[in-house]
């Protein structure tokens, strides 16, 4: 009997001990298996211990380097102020050597705030390399051998599969990828075009869209995982040894697979149960997961209630005791259509004129009827001559166009998840002013005033929300390439999890070394474009705020969930008002319609980024995620906002969808 054999009929594959020695036994294990689990604990609480140190001291580094600019700034106004008193007469000579000696302090100050600065970033500079050092236990928090152990330190030093390539990690390789200039099909620079907007990089992310065959596999897989409590029965903390939760693992993903296969060809079915060889059907489980996996980041509002236990299934079918024992690996690479063009030899099509205007999202809104069809048979006859000019024996006509119609998907992807945030930002530009605060129009706020956890100006306040907007359209952007990273960190055979207790109920707390990289990227861009940066730029991973890569895609999949509903209501104004009821209200309580839509504007502008949604500043506040935490709170107290009845005549249920 093998020993899979062993686990799934649930018998013990070693000779059963006398009742004595087997009660000795167990009080043995229980005491090494306590033992370690404190000491396991022990290390959890000093990691996330070291990692609020690090965001603490990350944080006042630049409050810090804040504080000293506004210094420096007040330090010149008094220089100002000094030469002004200097030549208006004996009453302004006598007030002008305290006004020097005022700059001089204010100089002084910033000096020693910089100073301070310094030896804060210092510090973080030391703690990141502690903790990149550290190794703290496998996934089921068991003892971790020294084969694994060496390669997950191999690991962390060469990062992940996947997950970009070069010598240099976070802000470096953001600033090395930002100056690489794009070449064209000649070699020539690409006018207009940075390196990940051109087609060649983002086809690398963008998943091939599903054929009918996989179609079928996809709805095998939901409906089996539908029924699956694998994550309640695995994810508890009730596990007296890890081998135990090693077999509830096994037999879990074996229940599934075998499923799969019966719905699927009872007979055949029939015989994995009996024979349980899986090695077998490799590349039917395979192809099933990776279809879950690429329709999922396709649609991101679909398999909600599935998708994660899907990830977190593969994530232990990973590790290298579950793949021993089913003599096979799950996981393989996500279908993209810069693979099925790479095998095929035909990436020119990625560099055709002809692609843009065959993959482009036509928009219906404010154009007439026949230029709108004018639009779509361009649209359609440069698909066809991009069909019949790339086709080849490797690859044919129904290829090149599945290849186009993933890219178009991407491009309506982007067209109801990124253009929300380009609005919202044109509302911002439109009725606010940068620099100085019209009547009735100031976005200035206060800490401890009307839930507000940070204290801006106006100029300040009006910084931070275009900052935040910016990054958030960006993330959005680039959000086919998060989650292809995501993908690749989750699934690494050598990225261990633990399970945690993170204040928000039992999670897997696992590092995300490619969504950090792709993310510091992207918010170099960010502050290059804007040039600088206002509140902390800290980003949460791997920690009780954001646990795994998973939820940190979560996270973020819900912008345009907050943003596409409120631009839809703002849009609808207009329409709405043209009901006499209706617009007779909306005068009553606002003055106008123009009135109406600036004061929704002014306080999501305000108090959806103020700091609150959490009660300090390492949960909320203005780090990375802070500003999406604040903006969370700001919808749950939608309902008691003076403008609430006019969001449900135009229709508003909430800011979620459906979850299946």
């Amino acid at each position: 009997m093998t020993q899979l054999d062993s686990i799934l009929d649930g018998q013990p594959q070693e000779s059963v001990p006398e009742s004595g020695d087997r009660d000795h036994q167990e009080d043995q294990e229980q005491l090494l298996y306590e033992e370690h689990a404190a000491r396991v604990k022990a290390e959890a609480d000093a990691s996330a211990a070291q990692r609020r140190f690090l965001v603490a001291s990350q944080q006042m580094a630049e409050y810090l380097g804040q504080k000293a600019d506004d210094t420096r700034v007040l330090a010149s106004e008094a220089g100002s102020i000094h030469s002004a008193a200097a030549e208006s007469g004996a009453a302004g000579a006598a007030l002008a050597p305290r006004c020097s000696e005022l700059a001089a302090s204010l100089q002084a100050a910033a000096v020693d705030l910089d100073t301070t600065a310094g030896h804060f970033r210092t510090e973080c500079e030391a703690t990141k390399r502690s903790l990149s050092q550290a190794n703290l236990g496998d996934a089921a928090g068991g003892a971790m051998s020294p084969k694994r152990m060496r390669e997950a330190q191999d690991a962390a030093r060469e990062g992940l599969e996947g997950a970009g390539e070069g010598g240099c990690t976070g802000q470096e390789e953001a600033e090395e990828a930002e100056e690489a200039a794009p070449q064209g099909k000649a070699g020539a620079p690409l006018s207009g075009l940075t390196l990940h907007d051109t087609f060649r990089e983002r086809a690398r992310y963008i998943p091939l869209r599903l054929d009918p065959e996989e179609r079928r596999l996809l709805r095998l897989l939901e409906a089996a995982l539908s029924v699956s409590e694998y994550t309640d029965r695995v994810d508890v903390l009730s596990w007296r040894s890890k081998s135990a939760r090693v077999h509830a693992q096994v037999k879990d993903i074996c229940a599934i697979l075998c499923g799969l296969v019966v719905a699927q060809d009872f007979r055949r079915g029939q015989k994995l149960i009996v024979q349980r060889d899986f090695a077998g059907l490799a590349t039917f489980f395979q192809d099933c997961f990776e279809v879950g996996r690429r329709h999922k980041i396709m649609n991101p509002e679909k398999m909600r209630d599935t998708y994660g236990k899907l990830m977190y299934m593969l994530m232990d079918a990973s590790e290298p005791e579950i793949q021993e024992l089913l003599e096979f690996n799950c996981i393989r690479p996500l279908r993209t259509v810069y693979t099925l063009l790479e095998g095929a030899g035909a990436l020119a099509l990625l560099d055709d004129p002809l692609l843009d205007c065959a993959t482009a999202e036509i928009h219906a809104s404010g154009v007439p009827r026949h230029e709108v069809q004018r639009r779509i048979k361009a649209k359609e006859r440069a698909r066809e001559v991009l069909a019949r000019r790339h086709r080849s024996a490797t690859l044919s006509e129904d290829d090149v166009l599945r290849c186009l119609y993933s890219i178009s998907d991407n491009n309506t992807y982007l067209l109801f998840n990124r253009d929300p945030v380009d609005k919202m930002i044109g509302y911002l530009e439109a009725h606010f002013s940068p620099k100085k605060a019209e009547p009735g129009a100031s976005l200035a706020i206060q800490g401890g005033s009307q839930g507000a956890r940070l204290t801006h100006s106006h100029e300040r306040q009006y910084t931070y929300v275009l900052q935040s907007l910016t990054l958030w359209r960006e993330i959005s952007h680039e959000m086919f390439k998060l989650w292809y990273m995501a993908d690749a960190d989750m699934l690494h055979p050598s990225n261990y999890y633990r399970l945690q207790n993170t204040g928000q109920g039992l999670q897997r707390v696992q590092a995300a070394p490619g969504v950090g990289r792709a993310m510091h990227a992207i918010l170099a861009r960010c502050q290059r474009r804007l040039g600088g940066w206002v509140g902390s730029s800290v980003v949460h991973l791997g920690d009780h705020n954001v646990p795994n890569a998973l939820l940190f895609i979560d996270k973020y999949t819900q912008v345009p969930r907050i943003l596409g509903p409120l631009v839809l209501v703002l849009e609808a104004l207009p329409t709405l008002c043209r009901d006499r009821a209706v617009r007779a209200y909306v005068e009553a309580v606002h003055g106008s319609v123009a009135g109406c839509r600036g004061a929704v504007l002014l306080d999501f502008f305000r108090h959806a980024f103020d700091g609150s949604g959490a009660d300090n500043f390492f949960d909320a506040g203005s780090c990375i995620d802070g500003r999406l935490t604040s903006a969370w709170n700001w919808c749950s107290k939608l309902e008691k906002k003076e403008y609430a009845h006019v969001f449900a005549l135009a229709g508003f249920t909430s800011f979620d969808g459906d979850f299946k």
